[in-house]
C-alpha cells in the first residue's frame, strides 16, 4: 500500500510536525526542517534531535521527507544567489542527516531570462557541488518536477533526465513527482491512455525506480496551464480518476504520497488533511 500523509507545520518544534501527522492519520510526513520563507535558519542542538526521533518512534509514521526552502534558487543567473542557495541547501541535507530523514525534496529552480538551456546547466553545476559537498551523507536530494510557471526549469520529464545526465554524480539524485505540476506543465492523467502516456514518458527519460515519493496535488487551474495551484482531492481539474490509477500502479505501492492540498492557517486543525486522506482511502478501497 502506499504510505499517505500530508504536509505538516513545525510551529513549536520539528516533533511537532510528526504529532500532527499522527493525528490527521498519516503513514508519511512532509516537513520543512526551518523557516520555508527565510534565509535565516535556527540551529537546532541534540535536544531537537533526541525530540524529533522520540516523537517518529511515538507516532508510528513510516516515511519523512523534508522539503527546502522557498527562496533557494539554483538555476538563477545572479551568482551571488546561486551560491547563497547552494551553500544553504548543503546546510539543509545536514539537517536532514542529523535527523535520519532520507530525502530533501528540491525544486530545480528558475532561469529569470537566461534561458532554458542556461539555467539547466547552471542548475546542473549547483546540484553537482552541493552532491560532492554532501559526500558519504545518509540523505541526498529528490528533484521535484514543477508546473513550468514563469521561468521554472523541470517541468518536462526530459527537463530532469537532462539535470541528472548533466549533475557531477547525478546518479545520487532522485525524484518526486508532483501530480498538479505534471498536470499544469501538459501532463494528461486524467484518462487510462493520458496516464500510460505519462508514465511511459517517465520512464524513458528518468526511469521510474528513481521516484522516491509523490505529492498528491489537485489543480486548480486546466491541463497545461502553468500555473502552480493545489486543489483539494477531486474538487479540480485533475479529478479522482487520476489519483485511483496512480494509486493503484503496484510499481509505487510502497512509495511515500503526500498532500500539500490547501488547509487552514491553523498547524492543529486538520480536517482538510483528514477530508483528503478519506477520499485517497477509499479510492484504494
Amino acid at each position: 500500500m502506499p504510505l499517505l500523509g500530508a504536509h505538516q507545520s513545525i510551529a513549536g518544534g520539528l516533533h511537532r510536525a510528526l504529532e500532527r501527522g499522527r493525528e490527521a492519520g498519516c503513514a508519511a510526513v512532509q516537513l520543512f526542517t526551518r523557516s520555508s520563507r527565510q534565509w535565516a535558519a535556527r540551529p537546532f542542538g541534540e535536544d531537537d534531535v533526541r525530540a524529533f526521533g522520540a516523537a517518529r518512534a511515538a507516532s508510528g509514521i513510516r516515511a519523512v521527507l523534508a522539503h527546502d526552502c522557498y527562496l533557494f534558487n539554483l538555476a538563477s543567473p545572479d551568482e551571488t544567489l546561486r551560491r547563497r542557495s547552494t551553500r544553504a541547501l548543503i546546510e539543509e541535507l545536514e539537517r536532514c542527516a542529523r535527523l535520519g530523514i532520507p530525502y530533501l525534496i528540491t525544486h530545480p529552480g528558475a532561469h529569470c531570462g537566461a534561458g532554458e538551456a542556461a539555467g539547466l546547466a547552471t542548475a546542473a553545476r549547483s546540484l553537482g557541488e552541493v552532491l560532492d559537498a554532501c559526500r558519504g551523507y545518509p540523505a541526498t536530494v529528490a528533484l521535484e518536477n514543477t508546473a513550468g510557471q514563469g521561468t521554472q526549469i523541470g517541468a518536462r520529464f526530459d527537463e530532469l533526465a537532462h539535470l541528472l545526465s548533466e549533475t557531477r554524480d547525478g546518479g545520487r539524485l532522485r525524484l518526486c513527482l508532483d501530480t498538479q505540476h505534471a498536470f499544469a506543465a501538459g501532463y494528461d492523467l486524467r484518462s487510462a491512455a493520458g496516464y500510460a502516456a505519462t508514465m511511459a514518458d517517465l520512464e524513458r527519460t528518468v526511469g521510474v525506480e528513481r521516484l522516491v515519493a509523490f505529492h498528491l496535488n489537485d489543480a486548480k487551474k486546466g491541463l497545461g496551464s502553468r500555473v502552480d495551484r493545489h486543489e483539494h482531492i477531486g474538487r479540480g481539474e485533475l479529478g479522482v480518476a487520476a489519483f485511483r490509477r496512480l494509486l493503484a500502479d503496484r510499481r509505487f505501492r510502497d512509495l511515500p504520497m503526500c498532500l500539500e492540498t490547501p488547509k487552514t492557517a491553523d498547524p492543529d486543525d486538520h480536517r482538510d488533511d483528514r477530508r483528503n486522506l478519506a477520499v485517497l482511502r477509499r479510492l484504494l478501497a
